[in-house]
């Protein structure tokens, strides 16, 4: 019985039930080395730092998401390979900026020196910059006869949208303009929608996206997944860094609190913070009834993002 299991027999088998998280991570990084330019090539300082920002860590969340979104329609892993990676080179251009002095003025990443501090601000741009050229360099490579041209101009919408002012960038904008100010639990999610859950949003719809043909019931059904996972995702970041380490987090613990930023456990406390995002995460699970055994790493990483510690 589950009840009778000792805590070593749960940790294998939750080891076991993920498995699938190293096997596709290890797939980007493949996928992600081969698009990349070679640190060698003229300018070399930039494309040193574009593989610095994107290759030093992280756990390629976004991509798997891609990737477990597209398994759940049946679509073989390497048709999803350009989608996976221009998600990830959009969040690693994200992260890169978002470091900048003149953003969240951010001295570590990963565990590491962030882009501006291991090179300098100028080059830590610029390499944002190529970053987010590459992903759509990528998105716009002929994908047929696997993709049909309407469905590949839409992934390149919706990443698009979900880059700008409608999404993370917009978000970006509205949690500097936030900072040392009083949000509701409302402005709070709107925010947090934007900066965190497009991007989350747009790598499951990418994913779908790379079944031909694509059914709109399928893919409604797993936008309303990826928007409950998206807003738990960033309640166990504002969770983790009030709690969490920061070996384990890779990044300042208590960074967000000391610069007097409104997050969940400020304005709800991290009880209800823990509450709402298990509640998310379970009305996610909810909106996965329709698909079959396949979607079960969705339905496995909804658990995994709330259970995480960094």
């Amino acid at each position: 019985m589950a009840s009778l299991r000792s805590p070593l027999l749960i940790v294998i088998h939750r080891v076991t039930e993920l498995a699938f998280l190293n096997t596709w991570q290890r797939r980007v990084d493949a996928a992600l080395a081969h698009w990349l330019p070679a640190p060698s090539l003229v300018p070399t300082q930039l494309h040193q730092a574009m593989q610095y920002a994107v290759m030093g860590g992280g756990k390629r969340f976004r991509p798997i998401l891609v990737y477990a979104a597209g398994t759940a329609l049946q679509v073989p892993l390497q048709r999803m390979d350009p989608a996976a990676c221009a998600v990830e080179l959009i969040h690693a251009y994200s992260l890169t900026h978002d470091d900048l002095p003149a953003m969240d003025d951010d001295d570590l990443r990963r565990g590491q020196p962030t882009c501006h501090k291991a090179f300098n601000e100028a080059t830590a741009i610029l390499a944002g910059d190529a970053l987010q050229s590459l992903a759509f360099q990528i998105l716009s490579q002929s994908l047929e006869p696997l993709i049909p041209p309407a469905q590949q101009l839409e992934m390149i919408t919706t990443l698009a949208i979900a880059s700008g002012s409608r999404g993370m960038a917009g978000g970006q904008a509205i949690d500097v303009a936030a900072v040392g100010q009083t949000l509701n639990e409302a402005e709070l999610e709107n925010m947090h929608i934007h900066k965190t859950g497009a991007l989350i949003r747009a790598s499951i719809k990418l994913g779908a996206l790379c079944a031909a043909p694509c059914e709109r019931e399928s893919l409604n059904a797993l936008d309303h997944y990826a928007k409950c996972i998206g807003l738990a995702f960033q309640i166990q970041d504002d969770i983790l860094d009030e709690i969490g380490q920061t070996q384990t987090l890779g990044k300042t613990q208590g960074s967000d609190r000391h610069k007097s930023k409104p997050t969940y456990p400020s304005i709800i406390g991290l009880t209800q913070s823990r509450q709402l995002a298990q509640e998310l995460c379970d009305d996610a699970r909810t909106h996965l009834a329709m698909f079959d055994g396949n979607a079960d790493p969705l339905r496995q990483l909804a658990h995994y993002i709330i259970e995480r510690t960094h």
